[in-house]
Formats: structure tokens, C-alpha cells, sequence
């Protein structure tokens, strides 16, 4: 089989590499410290592991290169402008939004999207950072440069937040999994819950939406879709064409990992529906010491990426599953008193989903 050359070489360019090992598939993450020669990447696929890689000139060479599959669809989507035109232009519901070009445009802006209003860079800007909410007054303090580079949406008061991830290859085929519930605090994912797949309403809407998506981009590989749930509806608040944090879970909780799926899916593997049998939780680690004591739990799987640990950094997941709530529940208790503090609210809101 191809290697595959993946621009990025944080966690989930190492996780891409991990999920190939069994498969034989030769996976090397690219960032800055890579050497042409140990790379062979005139034969090799090449994908991404996120929208912004490291700058050199052999990711400037692997970005134009015609192996690079999505090579035309990632700068689209890594920029929200152009990514809020093409769900518009699909009649994909998402909350309102305009380009933010000018400090002229805010009594129009209050005025036609209310008074509680999210800034957010149009490149980069995940995790909470690059985004700005905003009430009247507030709009003051926006540094002058984020003039036409920002995209302004309506502030919605959702009742819960998911994703779905789905796969297609390049003979038009799709595959999705169990749509995860996701707890987002001060911007960062927290805490993903998925159950068994089941073709509710809600599903079959989300499934709809990224599959039109997917299908209008030619796109190929894993692609995630973040979603607000008002009602009944679902409103698309982000696409990330790649491997996503939320899709995590499914490392320990699938037949197949969204990291072994996406492989598939650009070597023209064969691309079943993977399976999920039991409740599956995820808990991200977020500027938190590794503890060995996660290990006695029998259901924890610790994911580490081996970074420095620092304040709002992701430095690592916990996934956990089982066909029983309760004994699903019953590891959760223990498992929080083995973390710190800030740990409890997104514990005890898994606890709940699972209930």
C-alpha cells in the first residue's frame, strides 16, 4: 500500500500513524523538523491533519502537490468566510452571519442579529481562541487588524451541541457514525458522550447535511460537522475537513477509528459502516499531568501525546465504553476523583447524557 504523508505532526497526525501500523500502512507526519530525504513523499497520498500546518518548504512543496488529496478543498474550508458561502449556497441552515469589514457595520449588525453576537477569526481561532462574544459596548475592544479577517454571527441559545462524523471515498460512497453530544467549556471540547447508532430523526438530518456537503466538494476522507440543536432543527456551526477531536471516542468504542476510516477512505480501501456496540465517553485532558492511577480503572483507555503539559493545552483523552450504563457511570464516579476539580461539571453532564 501507498505511505501517506499528513501535514501536521501534532496528536492527530500521530494518532493517523498509529491507526495505520496494523494495516502496514507507512504513515509520516510532516512538521518543521522533517527531512525531505527520510520522506517519501514522491509516492505517497498526502493529507492533513489540520488546517494550518507548519511552514516549510517541503509542506509548501506536499500543499501544491497532486497527491495531496483535498488538496483545492482544504484552504476553502479552512477559511470560515468562504466555508459559511458554500452551507448558504447548499440551503443548510446556520446561524445568521455577515463579514465583519468595518467598525461602521455594528449599529447594523446589532441591529439586524440582536445583542449577544460571536466574533470569529476566519482562519484559525479553535479552542476558543480568535473568538470574541459580543454585547453592545464591547465591540471597542476588538484589535483594529480583525477588520476583514472575521465573520460575525448571531449568538444562539441552543439546547445542546453535537457533531457527526462521516467518511466518503472517491467512488461517491458515505459512511457515519452515532452522531457525539459535546460539552464545550470556555471554548475547548470537554467532555463527547455517543450511544449505539440509531436512525432517529436527528441523525438522518445530520447525515443528509454532511453527505451534501461531502458530495458538492468531490471531498475524500473523514470530515466532522459540528452542530447547534435548536429544537427540532440542527443549525451547522463549523466543518472541519479532517479527523476531529470529538471523533475520539471512536478510537475504543467503533470497530473502526475515525484515524483508520480516513485512511481507507484515501487509499481506496474498502470503506464499511463501522460499528458501535456500547455508550462510549471521551474526556479530554486539558493542561493536566499525566496520573498512572487512570490505569486501575479497567475501562479507561489513556491517550497521551507526550507535549508539555501547559495551562489550556490539550495534552491527552481518556476514552471509556461499556454495553452497561451503570457500570459506565460507576467508573465515572471514580475516575473524577482522580482528576482535578475543574473535572466534575463535565463529568457529572456525562453522567446525565448517559441516565
Amino acid at each position: 500500500m501507498k505511505p501517506v504523508c499528513v501535514l501536521g505532526n501534532g496528536q492527530l497526525g500521530r494518532m493517523l500513524r498509529q491507526a495505520g501500523e496494523p494495516l502496514g500502512i507507512a504513515v509520516y507526519p510532516i512538521g518543521i523538523d522533517a527531512e525531505p530525504e527520510s520522506v517519501p513523499y514522491q509516492q505517497s497520498v498526502i493529507t492533513a491533519e489540520i488546517e494550518r500546518w507548519p511552514e516549510t518548504p517541503l509542506t509548501r512543496e506536499l500543499a501544491g502537490h497532486n497527491a495531496f488529496i483535498n488538496r483545492d478543498i482544504f484552504p476553502r474550508l479552512a477559511d470560515r468566510l468562504p466555508q459559511k458561502q458554500l452551507l448558504d449556497s447548499l440551503s443548510l441552515a446556520t446561524s445568521p452571519w455577515v463579514a465583519l469589514e468595518s467598525p461602521d457595520q455594528w449599529p447594523e449588525l446589532f441591529a439586524s442579529l440582536g445583542n449577544f453576537l460571536i466574533v470569529k477569526r476566519r482562519t484559525g481561532g479553535y479552542d476558543g481562541r480568535g473568538q470574541w462574544r459580543i454585547k453592545p459596548g464591547d465591540e471597542a475592544a476588538l484589535p483594529p487588524e480583525i477588520y476583514g479577517q472575521a465573520i460575525v454571527e448571531q449568538g444562539i441559545p441552543f439546547d445542546g451541541e453535537v457533531s457527526i462524523i462521516g467518511a466518503r471515498n472517491a467512488s461517491g460512497k458515505t459512511v457515519f457514525y452515532p452522531m457525539t453530544h459535546n460539552l464545550h467549556q470556555d471554548g475547548i471540547l470537554r467532555t463527547s458522550v455517543a450511544f449505539p447508532k440509531h436512525l432517529s430523526h436527528r441523525q438522518q438530518q445530520a447525515e443528509s447535511m454532511l453527505t451534501a456537503v461531502m458530495n458538492n466538494l468531490d471531498y475524500v476522507g473523514v470530515m466532522a460537522m459540528e452542530c447547534f440543536i435548536v429544537g427540532d432543527q440542527l443549525l451547522i456551526n463549523e466543518l472541519a475537513p479532517r479527523v476531529h477531536n470529538s471523533g475520539h471516542w471512536t478510537q475504543n468504542g467503533a470497530t473502526i477509528s475515525q484515524f483508520e476510516l480516513h485512511l481507507r477512505a484515501i487509499l481506496n480501501l474498502p470503506l464499511p459502516e463501522p460499528e458501535v456496540y456500547c455508550p462510549a465517553v471521551m474526556v479530554n485532558l486539558i493542561g493536566t499531568e499525566v496520573n498512572l492511577q487512570w490505569l486501575d480503572l479497567s475501562l479507561v483507555h489513556l491517550h497521551w501525546y507526550q507535549k508539555e503539559v501547559r495551562p489550556a493545552r490539550k495534552v491527552g483523552h481518556l476514552n471509556l465504553s461499556h454495553p452497561d450504563n451503570d457500570t459506565l457511570t460507576a467508573t465515572l464516579d471514580v475516575l473524577v476523583t482522580l482528576l482535578p476539580p475543574e473535572y466534575q461539571s463535565g463529568i457529572e453532564w456525562a453522567k446525565i447524557k448517559l441516565s
